[in-house]
């Protein structure tokens, strides 16, 4: 790591959160929160300045090849930088054809490049591999609800990466191992802890903090010419492991497949990798569905089908969780209060809300396995599983 690029991490570690921090303030204090233009011009001209004093040298050296950990946490500080600016409004990508942040931009498309993801900062930078330092890690604001978002969001993650992992090596054993309860029972165990969390947070999160302070700087950005969605909470390949391993959505679907190679570009390498080795794997539900003709009165079939459809009920809460909680408490409900405006360039991933909405039910209703007659989820199959075991 150069002394250019430890530079531009200490500023991102302090003034830069500093100078975010004072700006929501002083956003908070109005009686109109979403109003940002023309309040704290002077900060909001330093922050710019300082941050391009200390990229223009990164783009000049331009080194990439001192490994991927290097050029990864380098991506995510100037994604950073590229995010706090749209969240202030020093760029907006409806009012350019081409960001007018130039040094920003050609240093985050020659580090993404090397890295081998979107060109801006990913879910990872600030959860699974957010480097702390002296016990703080990296954030937009020093504002405790964000904190708390940030650190809640990692464990749950954490989590379905621990569920993801029992999974990838049950498949290696097959589903009437007579060890599989021991995998089970770790997968169930990390599922129960992401729904504690989820509902942790819907009881401690604020709610306008989150959604005035913290949300607007995962906004959509441009870099270079092209906008980038905002930073999304599933961009982790542990969540989708899940999916394809329990056989509840599937690489075969159009619109699934396209959520995948949407993600793609903002995970992580290994977690692209992992997600592509996935998309190939035999699914525990088609297994057991193939067993149950002759097995199912098996000790093996009856005990291990039992802990599987106990594994996708704890699933589909979370996906309920998710949805039925977090998006309608911190999103949905206060978005009704926002002028159209600022509603227009709400969410995250770009398209207008009811448009987010409609999908985030659709992949809630997929996870749940619910039983809709437009959606191809896998309910009668479920359904004929439990059955077979008397489990309905």
């Amino acid at each position: 790591m150069t002394r250019n690029v430890e530079a531009f991490d200490r500023w991102i570690r302090s003034d830069f959160v500093a100078m975010n921090t004072e700006l929501e303030e002083l956003y908070f204090a109005r009686e109109d929160r979403s109003a940002v233009d023309g309040i704290g011009d002077a900060i909001k001209q330093r922050l710019c300045d300082e941050g391009r004093l200390l990229i223009a040298p990164l783009r000049a050296e331009g080194r990439t090849n001192d490994g991927f950990e290097t050029a990864f946490h380098l991506l995510g500080n100037v994604g950073l930088y590229m995010g706090a600016l749209r969240r202030h409004e020093l760029t907006h990508p409806d009012r350019e054809e081409q960001s007018p942040h130039r040094e920003a931009s050609a240093l985050a498309l020659h580090v993404g490049a090397a890295a081998g993801m979107a060109p801006r900062f990913a879910t990872a930078h600030l959860a699974t591999h957010n480097l702390a330092v002296d016990g703080v890690r990296k954030s937009f604001t020093a504002l405790p609800d964000e904190f708390l978002f940030i650190d809640e969001n990692c464990r749950a993650i954490l989590s379905f990466q621990s569920a993801a992992d029992a999974l990838r090596r049950l498949v290696a054993l097959g589903v009437s191992s007579p060890v599989a309860d021991v995998l089970f029972d770790q997968a169930l165990t990390a599922l129960e802890a992401v729904s504690r969390i989820n509902r942790r947070l819907f009881d401690t999160l604020d709610v306008d903090r989150f959604f005035y302070s913290v949300r607007p700087y995962y906004k959509p950005y441009r870099v270079g010419r092209q906008v980038y969605r905002g930073a999304n909470a599933g961009d982790f390949s542990g969540i989708n492991e899940i999916d394809l391993i329990l056989g509840l959505c599937s690489a075969r679907d159009p619109y699934y497949a396209q959520l995948l190679l949407e993600k793609m570009p903002f995970m992580m390498p290994g977690d692209q990798a992992r997600l592509r080795d996935c998309m190939a794997t035999p699914t525990m539900l088609d297994a057991f569905l193939s067993a149950m003709a002759d097995q199912a009165d098996a000790p093996w079939f009856r005990t291990n089908a039992a802990a599987f459809l106990t594994l996708c009920d704890a699933f589909g809460q979370t996906a309920r969780d998710h949805h039925d909680l977090l998006v309608a408490r911190f999103i949905t409900r206060p978005a009704a209060g926002v002028n159209a405006q600022a509603l227009s360039s709400i969410t995250a991933s770009g398209p207008p809300l009811e448009v987010l909405l409609r999908s985030l039910e659709r992949l809630r209703d997929y996870r749940c396995a619910a039983p809709r007659p437009d959606l191809p989820t896998r309910h009668d199959d479920l359904e004929r599983l439990r059955r077979a075991i008397g489990m309905s």
